[in-house]
């Protein structure tokens, strides 16, 4: 509990502290929830963030006013970039927003609390596995959570493919429509660049048991990053049959298509 104080007292920013003490967070007695999340050590994680959301990738958030202060959200983003570099700006946009800071819990691959030491850091700082039944739990604790519904397919595309969306999977729509949950479509644009990928070594991805391993640089490139939260769009809590669901899917990935391009247009140069 020292070591943790000390931590705390030596590396939060004041403006960091200022916005964990602004948002609602809902943990026990013993400062965790029960998937692990510690204020705390989410504070030290965001400032060692804020470095690289406002020095090295130099992020532009846009539309920040579109997130609810309060009450369930689904924040849907693009995914891309090999390492989820674009979850973490886009987390730390959500905690630091001048509008209302909110901790934004992350779904994350199953394959990182595989990894020794990540798993639980991960849950420490927002992360949880993205199970549909984990992500229901959240919602009725009225939670913003990030989804990312190109898991790796976004992730892990080669940088031939950049900015062009992958297969979504539909589950992220099947909870915003069964238990009336708003959705905030993200487009990020930046991260594609920032590891540039020519493909995946598989045969080594397949010996360590992880998705992938990029051909790409061993450190992120410091490109410029642009984030644009779209308005909130709601679906009717009636699903009649799957194609349903798929037109709303193809809603949400047209809206996330527009601010890419808006992003685009915003950003100027790469670097």
């Amino acid at each position: 509990m020292k070591f943790k104080k000390y931590l705390k007292q030596r590396f939060v920013q004041a403006e960091v502290a200022e916005a964990f003490d602004r948002m609602p967070v809902n943990v026990g007695e013993l400062g965790y929830d029960p998937w692990g999340f510690n204020p705390d050590a989410a504070k030290v994680a965001m400032t060692m963030v804020r470095y690289l959301y406002e020095k090295y990738f130099r992020v532009q958030a846009h539309g920040l006013e579109n997130i609810p202060q309060e009450g369930r959200v689904l924040i849907i983003p693009n995914h891309s970039g090999q390492l989820p570099m674009d979850g973490i700006l886009t987390g730390y946009a959500v905690a630091t927003n001048p509008h209302g800071p909110r901790m934004a819990r992350a779904m994350i691959e199953r394959f990182f609390p595989t990894v020794p030491w990540l798993g639980n850091v991960m849950n420490q700082i927002g992360g949880i596995i993205g199970d549909p039944a984990n992500c229901v739990k959240l919602l009725k604790r009225e939670e913003a959570v990030i989804v990312f519904p190109e898991g790796i397919r976004g992730s892990g595309k080669p940088y031939r493919l950049r900015y062009q969306l992958q297969r979504f999977g539909a589950g992220f729509m099947h909870l915003a429509m069964e238990h009336q949950v708003p959705i905030i479509p993200v487009g990020v644009v930046g991260c594609e660049e920032t590891m540039p990928s020519l493909g995946s070594i598989t045969p080594l991805a397949r010996m360590l048991g992880i998705p992938y391993v990029p051909i790409a640089p061993l450190l992120p490139l410091p490109a410029r990053v642009v984030i644009n939260f779209g308005e909130p769009m709601s679906f009717e809590n009636r699903i009649d049959n799957e194609e349903q669901v798929v037109e709303n899917v193809e809603r949400v990935k047209d809206e996330i298509r527009r601010l890419i391009d808006k992003g685009l247009a915003e950003r100027g140069s790469v670097f």
